[in-house]
C-alpha cells in the first residue's frame, strides 16, 4: 500500500498545530485557575513542588522496598515516588528474564527446599550492605519468610546473583540486618521448629522445638555468602523475629526481639485456646543480646561443632562463654533498633503503649558484674530490666518500629492501631509531634534511617491498608507509601503512592550518588556469575554445533535482527540457544521468545543469555525480539525448524517474493549516499566538540562507529553481488547497508543532541 506523503504530513502539521493551541491555551491559565478547577489548597500546593521532579530529572534517594508475597524488591524514588524497577529474587519475573534464562534458573536452583524449587517468596526486610556503619551501595539482601532463605542482589547492576538456604530454621522473619561492615548479615528464626528434618510431635516442643539466630559470613570482594564460616546460635523455643547490629559503641553485638516467650502451642480444632491467646499472657518477652564477635573468635579457632554442614554454637556453650543474654522487653515487640552512636536501642511493642529505651552502658556494667535477676528455663542469665532501661515514652497505641534523624535524640515511631506516627525525643522522653496516617501503619523509613548518619528530610510510612486512598480496583488493594516530609518541626504529609505488587513490609532508603550501576556488560558477560560466557558470539562467529548430545547455538541479536534467522533442529534434540547482545549503547536492550517454549530472555548491551530445552515435535517456530529496539523491530524474527526424525530436504531454491533490477539496486545507493552524508556532518559536529568529556557519547560513538563497520561489510557484500550482475543480491545488501546507516545517525544524532543539551564546547581539531 502506497502512502500519500503529502496528506500524511498535511495531517501530521494539522495535530500539531491543534496540540500546541490547546498547550498554549492551558499554559495562559493562572495557577489560580488551577487550584479552583482542581479544589486544590495552598498546602496541597506546597506538597506537590515539595516531591515534583521535572521531566528528565532525578531523585535524591533510592528506595528499595520488599515485595512481600511477590517475592521481588521494588525500587522507587524520593521524592518523585516514581516506581523505577522490580527485581525478580524468589519469584520468576519474565521482563528481566528472570527465571526463563539457563543462567538466572542456576540462582533460583540455589534456593531449593528439600530438593524442591521454590517458585515464589514472601520477602519482607532489605538491608545495604554496609562500611564503618554507613550504606556503601554496593549490595542488598532479603529474604524470604516463607522459606527460610537470603539473597544477595549487587547494585552493580540490580540483579540477584545469590540464594542461600538456611540449615536449621523452617521459617524466618527477622532477616536481612547487616553488621557494620558487612562482616555477617543477621537471620533469625520466627516459628519453633525441631533442628532436624524429622518428625517431632509437639509434646515434645519444649525439648526438641528451637528457635535460632544465624550470623551469614559475607565475603565483600566476591559479594556472596560464605555458608561454610558462617554459624548459627541455638536459642530457646520462643519466637524470634527482628534485630540489629551494634554500632560503634555496642560494635560486636546484635540485638533480636522476641514473642511469644510463653512458648505456647494453640490448637484451636481441638478445643485449646488459639495461638494469640496463649502467646500475650505475659507482661513481657524477651529481648536476646548475642556476642558475634567472640562467637566467631570460637568459630575461627575451630571451638564450634558443625550440625547440619555448618557451625552451630548450642545454648550451653553459648551460655558458658558468656555469648548470650537475656532482657525483658515490651510485650509481642516489632522491631529494636540501635541509635546511631550505639548507646541506646529502643524496642517496642505492639501489645504495650510504650516505646522503651535500653541503655548500653547499663547492659554492659550488668554483664561485667554478673549481676542478673534470673535465668531462664533452658539457663540463659536474664538482665533485670532495671538494670538495662534507660527510659519508657507513651507513644501510641500499637506501637511498632522506630526510625533515627539527622537530630540528635529524636526518632520516629510507627503506631499500628493509632494509625499515626509519633515523633519524640529518647534522650528527654518526651513526644514532639503526632501524625495521622492512612492506614494502620507498619514500618516506617527514614532516609538512611538504619545508618551511623541518618540524613532526616523524608520519612515513609508503609501502611497496611489503603481502603478509600485510590480508585477502586476490586476487593484485593493496593498497598499505601505515604511519603511524610520531616524537615521541619512538625511532620507533614506529601504524597500517597499505590503499590500493587505484594506486601511491602519495610523498605530502606539510599542517597542515588552512592548507587554507580553499569549500564552496559562486557562484551559476552554472564551476569548472574559475573564472569565472561562460555557461550558468549562475536559478530561474523555465529554458529550451530553438536557437543555431548546438545545442539548448541551461538548466536548474537543487534539492531534489528538475531543471527542465525533460520535454527534447524531434529525432533527429539536438546537445544542450547545462545545469544550475545552485541549493542554498546545504553538501554537497547532485546528480548526472546520462541512459540511453543515458556521463555522470554532480557539480553542487555553485551550480555549472553541462554535458554535450553527439548524440541519435542516437528514443527515450525517462530522467534523473535520482545524488546522494541528499533525501526524494524517487527522484522527482527526468525525461525526454529524442527524437522521429522530422517528427513531429507527437497532440492529446490527460495523463490523471492519481489524481484529487483539494477535501477532499483542504484536508487538504494543513491539513498545510502546521502544518508552517509548526514552521518558525516553529525561526525563533523561531535568530532569538533569535546565529546570525550561524556561517558554517554563516547558509549554512542563506540556503538555507531562499530554500526558504520557492520555497514561497511554489507556495502562490501552488495556491489560484490553488483559485478556479478546480480542485482537481486545486490539490492538487498544495498538496503542492509543502509539499515546500519539508519542505526549509525540514529545513535549519532542521540549523541549530537546530548552535547547540545549538555554545554559541549568546540575544540581545536588538529
Amino acid at each position: 500500500m502506497k502512502v500519500n506523503n503529502k496528506r500524511a504530513l498535511s495531517l501530521m502539521l494539522g495535530l500539531a498545530m491543534g496540540l500546541g493551541a490547546t498547550s498554549s491555551a492551558y499554559s495562559q491559565a493562572s495557577l489560580e485557575d488551577v487550584m479552583k478547577a482542581r479544589g486544590l489548597t495552598q498546602k496541597d500546593l506546597l506538597a506537590a513542588a515539595k516531591t515534583y521532579t521535572p521531566t528528565g530529572g532525578r531523585d535524591e534517594y533510592l528506595v528499595f522496598a520488599s515485595g512481600g508475597q511477590s517475592g521481588q524488591v521494588i525500587v522507587y524514588g524520593i521524592p518523585s515516588m516514581r516506581i523505577l524497577k522490580y527485581i525478580g529474587v524468589f519469584t520468576p519475573e519474565p521482563w528481566q528474564g528472570y527465571g526463563f534464562d539457563d543462567e538466572s534458573k542456576a540462582v533460583l536452583a540455589q534456593g531449593r527446599i528439600n530438593g524442591k524449587d521454590i517458585t515464589w517468596g514472601d520477602t519482607h526486610h532489605p538491608a545495604f550492605s554496609e562500611t564503618e556503619g554507613e550504606y556503601n551501595g554496593r549490595f542488598l539482601f532479603i529474604n524470604d519468610k516463607a522459606n527460610p532463605r537470603l539473597a544477595v542482589i549487587d547494585l552493580h547492576d540490580f540483579e540477584t546473583k545469590q540464594i542461600v538456604v538456611n540449615p536449621f530454621f523452617k521459617s524466618e522473619h527477622g532477616g536481612a540486618f547487616v553488621t557494620p561492615n558487612t562482616e555477617y548479615v543477621m537471620e533469625a528464626s520466627q516459628y519453633a521448629a525441631p533442628f532436624s528434618s524429622d518428625f517431632v510431635p509437639l509434646e515434645e516442643f519444649n525439648d526438641k522445638y528451637r528457635g535460632g539466630l544465624t550470623y551469614w559470613k559475607f565475603d565483600d570482594k566476591k559479594g556472596r555468602l560464605q555458608p561454610d564460616q558462617s554459624f548459627t546460635f541455638e536459642l530457646p523455643p520462643y519466637s524470634q523475629d527482628l534485630s540489629d547490629a551494634g554500632k560503634n559503641a555496642s560494635y560486636g553485638w546484635g540485638f533480636t526481639n522476641s514473642f511469644c516467650s510463653e512458648r505456647y502451642v494453640g490448637g484451636i480444632e481441638k478445643g485449646r485456646p488459639p495461638f494469640e491467646a496463649g502467646c500475650s499472657q505475659k507482661d513481657t518477652d524477651f529481648l536476646h543480646i548475642t556476642n558475634w564477635k567472640k562467637a566467631a573468635e570460637l568459630v575461627a579457632a575451630g571451638k564450634v561443632e558443625k550440625v547440619n554442614g555448618s557451625y552451630m554454637i548450642p545454648m550451653a556453650q553459648a551460655i558458658k562463654e558468656e555469648l548470650l543474654y537475656l532482657v525483658p522487653e515490651p510485650k509481642s515487640p516489632h522491631g529494636v533498633d540501635v541509635n546511631p552512636d550505639g548507646t541506646h536501642i529502643i524496642v517496642s511493642g505492639k501489645l504495650d503503649s510504650h516505646a522503651w529505651v535500653y541503655s548500653w552502658e547499663k547492659i554492659q556494667k550488668a554483664i561485667a558484674a554478673k549481676k542478673f535477676e534470673a535465668k531462664d528455663p533452658y539457663g540463659i542469665p536474664i538482665i533485670a530490666l532495671k538494670d538495662a532501661l534507660h527510659t519508657q515514652v507513651a507513644v501510641g497505641l500499637g506501637p511498632l518500629h522506630t526510625q533515627y534523624d539527622s537530630k540528635k535524640c529524636t526518632v520516629y515511631t510507627s503506631i499500628y492501631v493509632d494509625s499515626m506516627v509519633t515523633k519524640w525525643d529518647y534522650c528527654e522522653g518526651k513526644v514532639l509531634d503526632q501524625l495521622h496516617i492512612h492506614y494502620n501503619i507498619g514500618h516506617l523509613m527514614a532516609m538512611e534511617g538504619d545508618s551511623v548518619s541518618p540524613d532526616g528530610k523524608y520519612l515513609v510510612s508503609l501502611n497496611k491498608l489503603a481502603i478509600d486512598r485510590f480508585n477502586p480496583v476490586g476487593p484485593l488493594h493496593p498497598q499505601n507509601h505515604q511519603l511524610i516530609d520531616i524537615s521541619g518541626d512538625k511532620m507533614q504529609l506529601l504524597y500517597d503512592m499505590p503499590l500493587p505488587l505484594g506486601e511491602p513490609h519495610y523498605a530502606v532508603a539510599i542517597k542515588a550518588d552512592k548507587l554507580k550501576p553499569a549500564v552496559r556488560y562486557k562484551s559476552g558477560w554472564n551476569s548472574r556469575t559475573d564472569e565472561r560466557s562460555p557461550y558468549r558470539t562475536r559478530a561474523g562467529r555465529e554458529k550451530v554445533v553438536k557437543e555431548d548430545g546438545v545442539t548448541h547455538v551461538y548466536g548474537t541479536v543487534i539492531r534489528s535482527h538475531i543471527t542465525p534467522e533460520i535454527i534447524e533442529v531434529e525432533e527429539g534434540d536438546t537445544v542450547s540457544i545462545h545469544l550475545t547482545n552485541l549493542e554498546r549503547a545504553e538501554d537497547e536492550v532485546h528480548g526472546f521468545a520462541l512459540y511453543g517454549q515458556s521463555v522470554n530472555l532480557s539480553i542487555e548491551p553485551g550480555k549472553t543469555a541462554s535458554y535450553t530445552f527439548t524440541a519435542e515435535k516437528a514443527g515450525v517456530y517462530p522467534y523473535y525480539c520482545t524488546e522494541f529496539c528499533s525501526a524494524l523491530h517487527l522484522e527482527m524474527q526468525g525461525y526454529l525448524l524442527v524437522t521429522p526424525k530422517g528427513y531429507q530436504a527437497k532440492e529446490s531454491g527460495m523463490v523471492e517474493g519481489e524481484q529487483y533490477t539494477q535501477a532499483d539496486y542504484e536508487k538504494q545507493v543513491k539513498t545510502n549516499v546521502e544518508t552517509q552524508a548526514v552521518i558525516d556532518s553529525v561526525v563533523a559536529f561531535i568530532t569538533s566538540h569535546n565529546y570525550k568529556d561524556f561517558p554517554p557519547v563516547v558509549a554512542l560513538v563506540e556503538d555507531a562507529t562499530e554500526q558504520l563497520g557492520f555497514a561497511d561489510e554489507a556495502k562490501k557484500k552488495a556491489e560484490g553481488f553488483a559485478a556479478k550482475g546480480d542485482f537481486q543480491n545486490a539490492t538487498l545488501w544495498a538496503g542492509q547497508w543502509w539499515q546500519y546507516q539508519v542505526k549509525t545517525a540514529d545513535m549519532g544524532l542521540r549523541a549530537k543532541t546530548y552535547l547540545e543539551q549538555h554545554g559541549a564546547v568546540k575544540v581545536e581539531t588538529k
